[in-house]
């Protein structure tokens, strides 16, 4: 089943997120490889992709996990929780219904 896995930045996240970014990644592309990753990114603080020195204020992550169990505990080992780039993360299940 997918979950979503919700975040929310603490303020002035910027730098954490460039440090744990690597490992971040590299986290996600482990999903990806394994055909588990739906979709992944950011929320950019700014109306635009590229919201330069204003940051994110946020991420979304939906990966296909065994149970909601499984799903909370990759998202507590992620670097950003880690690196104090996260608030707050929410998981829920998640139903893929369109496209």
């Amino acid at each position: 089943m997918y979950y979503a896995i919700m975040s929310e930045d603490v303020t002035n996240s910027l730098p954490l997120r460039k440090e744990a970014r690597p490992d971040h990644i590299q986290r996600l592309e482990q999903l990806k490889n394994e055909g588990r990753l739906l979709v992944a990114g950011p929320h950019p603080a700014l109306d635009t992709p590229e919201p330069g020195d204003a940051g994110f204020t946020g991420s979304l992550v939906i990966a296909e996990f065994d149970s909601l169990e499984d799903a909370r505990q990759w998202a507590d080992a992620d670097p950003y929780v880690a690196a104090g780039v996260y608030q707050r993360v929410t998981v829920k299940p998640f139903k893929a219904v369109l496209p």
